[in-house]
């Protein structure tokens, strides 16, 4: 049984009539009923810079020192000037402990949130079909451009369309409701196919965990979110914030760790984020921390420098914990769209990624991007914002998400 069965069941009574010989390519689809309209809301584009686009030019201290056989002289590294505990951060209580959501409300936000992609993408689609006649070459290169600007991708796109052209002779399918159903069942399945391992990798002592991606798109809020989760579940947190250069980032970040009741370790601003870094596994080792989350700078002026700076921050790291870090989080702004690609792309060329957050899926109608970027760029999914509260950041499931994403078309 394919996923879209286990996901949705028959909702669609098979009519494919035992009939090999059926010239599938030139059926008549005058008869069915037109597919009604539905009220398409799609966002445009929000225009992003590239990674190498006017940012403050990083210089990375002479602090640190390597040797020749890469490695970093650790005692060289400067303790940060700023350590700040939870008691520390502010004389305002902490956001009080939220109850365990239900898997029912988990299912119910993802279905809320992907309502903009799934109208999006389900008005797109019912108007290419109620547009064509019959299922020929030209019906299948239209589908292709249709699924290319439902942000599905161009790589995803093509294949999809050719596994298509192959599924829908073999089904002899001839109602536009067959073909439909043909079309979603293939992409459903493909999707649950990626095999890819989308769940935390948590440790039973300490673990680690680097944040990395473009400023403005939720990577701070997200580190807060996760810091509020583990400290709910009973683990103790500490916050690095290791982003020095951005104005009002180390605030930022602060402010998150007493809404959640945790400890951050700060620097001063344009202060070496390396030794930020260092003091904070210094500490999570010493006080027996269970995580460490660890907020890095958005953008630099070359991406020289930023893959200097993360391969500075992994070394340290490392020399500390050899197998650390555990996670290594690309946060991307899902209402960007194909632009979020483009970020993976430059970001996994300068530091190993683990998995992508995907952030304010709740405001966007690009949701489909998860699908180019676990099938191309074989990284996963691992979380995904669907509102603004303390509990929004849900960990990826894909189930859920591919019968919030085509709920507007079964």
């Amino acid at each position: 049984m394919g996923l879209f069965d286990k996901i949705f069941g028959k909702k669609v009574e098979e009519q494919i009539e035992e009939n090999a010989s059926a010239d599938i390519f030139k059926f008549d689809l005058s008869e069915v009923e037109a597919v009604a309209e539905t009220e398409t809301d799609i966002e445009s584009d929000l225009e992003h810079e590239d990674i190498a686009e006017s940012e403050p030019v990083f210089e990375v201290p002479a602090s640190t020192s390597e040797t020749t056989d890469n490695t970093v002289t650790i005692e060289t590294v400067p303790e940060p000037e700023v350590a700040v505990t939870a008691d520390e951060v502010a004389d305002v209580s902490p956001e009080p402990e939220l109850e365990t959501e239900t898997p029912q409300q988990i299912e119910a936000k993802y279905e809320k949130s992907l309502k903009k992609t799934s109208k999006s993408f389900g008005a797109r689609f019912n108007e290419f079909l109620a547009n064509f006649r019959s299922v020929d070459e030209e019906f299948f290169e239209d589908l292709e451009d249709t699924l290319i600007m439902s942000d599905v991708g161009v790589d995803v796109a093509t294949q999809l369309t050719d596994d298509l052209r192959r599924e829908v002779k073999l089904q002899n399918a001839k109602s536009k409701d067959d073909v439909k159903r043909v079309i979603i069942e293939k992409m459903v399945d493909n999707f649950g196919e990626s095999g890819l391992n989308t769940q935390l990798n948590l440790q039973d002592g300490l673990t680690v965990m680097m944040f990395v991606g473009v400023n403005g798109v939720g990577k701070t809020t997200t580190i807060g979110k996760l810091a509020n989760r583990f400290k709910n579940e009973g683990k103790k947190v500490l916050l690095a914030a290791a982003d020095t250069f951005r104005a009002g980032a180390r605030d930022q970040l602060v402010e998150w760790a007493r809404r959640s009741g945790v400890d951050v370790v700060v620097g001063k601003e344009n202060s070496d984020p390396a030794s930020v870094v260092f003091d904070a596994v210094k500490r999570a080792q010493n006080e027996q921390f269970d995580m460490l989350l660890i907020d890095t700078a958005g953008r630099l002026q070359n991406k020289d420098n930023l893959m200097k700076e993360l391969e500075k921050m992994g070394k340290i790291i490392k020399r500390e914990l050899p197998d650390a870090p555990h996670e290594t989080l690309l946060a991307l702004d899902a209402t960007t769209g194909q632009n979020a690609i483009s970020q993976a792309k430059e970001f996994s060329n300068v530091t190993p990624l683990t998995g992508i957050v995907l952030t304010k899926l709740d405001g966007s109608a690009k949701g489909g991007i998860i699908l180019t970027i676990q099938q191309i760029l074989q990284i996963p999914v691992k979380l995904v914002g669907l509102g603004e509260g303390l509990q929004d950041l849900e960990n990826f499931d894909e189930a859920l998400f591919v019968k919030g994403l085509f709920q507007d078309l079964i």
